[in-house]
């Protein structure tokens, strides 16, 4: 089915370009001359650098690429040992406190103290000092 519209329609465009003056050399070196316009109110253009003032790091993106490469295996992050969660259990349970009670308290969410008692959390040493004060006992520092 041909369109009514078909072959009615016909642009043709020119391309437009817009350049902007570039600044001469003599203008940007001449520090007086900028301060003459500054006080009398006459034009001062000024140039961004390309990333200027930004608080990055370059470092190219192969060297870390290169590095992960190298490495023989990904480090396993530790996990909570069994002491641990054990002695947290033991405690809340004799302070007669739920989890997202516990939670509550040390001003983290419920999943964090399940997932420290379950030992699939990452041991945060804040946290442990937070859940040391509130059930009152000793957590850091246990060891097998």
């Amino acid at each position: 089915m041909p369109s009514r519209f078909q072959g009615a329609i016909k642009q043709e465009w020119e391309p437009v370009v817009l350049q902007k003056s570039r600044p001469k050399a003599q203008d940007l070196r001449d520090p007086k001359a900028v301060n003459q316009a500054l006080r009398t109110g006459g034009q001062v253009q000024t140039i961004k650098k390309a990333d200027a003032g930004a608080n990055k790091k370059a470092a190219p993106p192969a060297v870390n690429a290169r590095k992960l490469d190298e490495a023989e295996e990904p480090a396993a992050l530790g996990r909570v040992l069994t002491e641990v969660r054990q002695a947290i259990q033991k405690a809340r349970i004799e302070k007669k406190m739920s989890q997202a009670e516990l939670a509550k308290q040390i001003n983290e969410r419920p999943q964090v103290v399940q997932e420290y008692e379950n030992g699939k959390a990452v041991p945060n040493q804040a946290v442990l000092a937070k859940v040391e004060r509130v059930l009152g006992v000793k957590l850091r520092g246990l060891r097998k």
